[in-house]
Parts: C-alpha cells; sequence; structure tokens
C-alpha cells in the first residue's frame, strides 16, 4: 500500500514543505498587518494557524488579539471592518449622504487609495520575501555554475532512465562498473554511447541497484548523441555578496518570466494546461522531490512558490486580494463604494467556488500519488 511506502524521511520532507507554505503564507498576512497598523486600521486578531486556538494573548496597547492554532497551515489577519461588517454604533447613517458612518480605526473608513495599498501589501510582501529567499540561498549555498553533479535531476517520460526505475535524487556512482568521478565525465560518457549498452549503478535511497540501459538518440540539435532522459542536477558555488546580489535579482527576473509566461498559456491555452494545475498536495509533491537535489534548489522553489502566491492573490477573483482590489477600482472610477452587502456576497461565493476548485485540484494529485507518479 501507499501509505506503508511512506518513509521516516518522507514524512520529514512534508512538514518542512508545511513549514514553508506556512511561513510564506504568515508573512503575506504580516505585510497585511503591518500596512493596517501604519495607516490606523484597528486589526483585530492575527493568527498562525487556523482551527481551535492553542495558545495567544491580546495586546494592551492595540487591542490585537495574538494566537497560535491547531492547524499551522499559513495564517490570517483580521482587520476591523474588513469583511464589511459593521457595529451597532457604526450602522447610524449620514442621511444627507446616505452613507454609514464608521469608526476612523475602521478599513472601510480609509481613503480608497490607502485600503488599495492596504490589500496589495500581502502580495508585495511575498514579492519581497522571494527575492529574499533568492539572496539567502545564493549566500547560503551558492549558485549555480556550468558543472553537474552525478545526480540524477528531473526525468523525461518514456526515456530509458525511467523505464530502468531510475528516480529523482538518485545518484549514479558508476558505468559498466568504472566509479563515476564527477557530473561532466558522467555526461559526456552518455552522450557518447548512443545505442551502446550501459551497465549503470546508482544509488536510490541508500541503496545501489544495477540496471542495464541502451542510451537512445537526443532530440535535436543533439541527434548524434546518446541520451538516458534526465536532467542532471548543477552545483552550486559559493560566491561574494555582490555576486550573490546579481544571482537573486537575476533569478527573481526568471522566476517572474516563467510565471507570467505559464499564465499566458493556461489562459491562451486552458485545454492544455488546465490540467498541470497543482494544488497544495501537488506542490508537496514537488518538493519533496526538489528536497533530493539539495538546499540551493530547493531555496528557488521555495522562492517561486512565494512570488506565485503572491501573483495568485492578485488575480482578479473574488475573496482573493485582487477580488477586494478589484471593488475599490471600481469604487475610484464609480465615485461611491460598491454596495457592501453585494460585495460581501460575491467574496462569499467566489470564495466557495475557490474551495471546491482547490479540492478539485488536489483530488486530481492525490490520484497521480496512487497511480505511482508521486515520490512516494
Amino acid at each position: 500500500m501507499m501509505l506503508a511506502a511512506i518513509t521516516l524521511t518522507s514524512v520529514a520532507k512534508i512538514a518542512l514543505f508545511l513549514f514553508v507554505l506556512s511561513l510564506l503564507v504568515v508573512l503575506h498576512e504580516y505585510g497585511h498587518f503591518i500596512l493596517a497598523r501604519l495607516s490606523n486600521v484597528r486589526v483585530l486578531e492575527f493568527s498562525v494557524g487556523f482551527g481551535p486556538k492553542l495558545a495567544g494573548w491580546t495586546s494592551k496597547r492595540s487591542g490585537t488579539a495574538y494566537s497560535f492554532r491547531a492547524l499551522p497551515l499559513g495564517g490570517y489577519c483580521a482587520m476591523h471592518g474588513e469583511d464589511n461588517k459593521t457595529s451597532e454604533a457604526e450602522l447610524q447613517r449620514d442621511f444627507r449622504q446616505e452613507a454609514p458612518v464608521y469608526d476612523e480605526d475602521n478599513f472601510q473608513a480609509k481613503k480608497p487609495w490607502t485600503r488599495l495599498a492596504i490589500i496589495a501589501a500581502g502580495p508585495v510582501a511575498n514579492f519581497i520575501l522571494c527575492l529574499a529567499i533568492l539572496f539567502i540561498g545564493a549566500v547560503a549555498f551558492g549558485v549555480r555554475s556550468d558543472k553537474v553533479q552525478p545526480r540524477i535531476g528531473p526525468l523525461t517520460p518514456n526515456y530509458p532512465a525511467q523505464k530502468a526505475g531510475m528516480r529523482a535524487g538518485d545518484r549514479i556512482v558508476a558505468l559498466n562498473g568504472i566509479v563515476v568521478s564527477g557530473g561532466d565525465s558522467l555526461i559526456n560518457t552518455i552522450h557518447a554511447s548512443l545505442g551502446l549498452n550501459l551497465r549503470v549503478t546508482f544509488d536510490h535511497n541508500g541503496e545501489q541497484r544495477t540496471v542495464a540501459v541502451r542510451p537512445i538518440r537526443c532530440p535535436a540539435p543533439q541527434q548524434n548523441q546518446g541520451c538516458l532522459g534526465f536532467s542532471p542536477v548543477a552545483v552550486f558555488e559559493r560566491v561574494g555578496l555582490g555576486q550573490a546580489t546579481q544571482s537573486a535579482l537575476q533569478d527573481f527576473v526568471l522566476i517572474g518570466r516563467q510565471t507570467f509566461g505559464s499564465l499566458a498559456l493556461l489562459v491562451s491555452h486552458p485545454q492544455t494546461y488546465a490540467p498541470q494545475l497543482s494544488g497544495a498536495v501537488g506542490m508537496g509533491r514537488a518538493a519533496m522531490s526538489i528536497q533530493d537535489f539539495g538546499w540551493g534548489p530547493y531555496f528557488f522553489f521555495a522562492a517561486l512558490i512565494s512570488f506565485a502566491l503572491g501573483l495568485f492573490n492578485l488575480l482578479p477573483l473574488p475573496a482573493l486580494d485582487g477580488g477586494r482590489a478589484a471593488f475599490i477600482l471600481a469604487e475610484l472610477i464609480r465615485g461611491k463604494p460598491v454596495d457592501p452587502e453585494k460585495e460581501a456576497i460575491v467574496h462569499i461565493t467566489g470564495f466557495a467556488v475557490l474551495i471546491a476548485l482547490m479540492l478539485v485540484i488536489n483530488f486530481y494529485n492525490v490520484v497521480q500519488i496512487y497511480q505511482g507518479k508521486g515520490p512516494f
């Protein structure tokens, strides 16, 4: 059974992924929190996690309740008036303007541009965090070099490596009984072995296996070379602060281009790319594989998630930051706010649809794992 195949290492990998994902979400909410406090909006509660409260305290100065909850999967920042709910005192209306009278620390009492800035602060925090993660990773673990490790990276479906049972993260230790000295010599030998039989010895979770494979013709423009169908893992080399900063900025731009490019393909070719969407289960599966490549690639993956989280929240969908921002922009265009009750209905409906979509995507990811397409 699948559950019996989950090792302690896999459990540790899942725990690490959940911690990283939760941290990214909490810092997203902290972006809202900081700008709300700077704008004199009262924060009712700032929570780490969801579900039953385990511990907490209330600030005597600000009145904000801080809490730790049972499900450590993100958190939330609840602002006074953010959900369009008002107190009894605020239900009084200015009959000359037919508008509710809000407390000055109510989110709805602030000018549209202030509210828009508070809403955008969460995604902006994710973009800043993305760049910070890239910089920390470059300083701590180095940057990608032109050299490669004798380690198997992402596999190409239906190629010899996958058919022989090799998996991402496995380390190749010998070819035809000769110990592999480095990644470059490994790749050169495979490329020179088009149509020839190779005995590949590789390490899979501490167990050495030997398989017979025959490299097939590489895709263009390397048709005259042999390929087993895996991408090698780059060697990360330590660099100074200047080069680390440059690398972080370059990777930030790269992540932005890749993310926007993927979004454009999803919009232009939904039938092709919609099935490739991943929820938390799919991201966790990818994270477990990437952890086998080392901390450098894993930090890049965490930065990618942070950027995607920020961009996803900016989409003009109900219940997301982008959806709330769209109503504020409509207010700026119309010169008056949208009816709060109608806006609340849109957000509640959109939230239900969003949850349903996430459940479908995660169900699809779980089915893939049961079909043997996951890292378990």
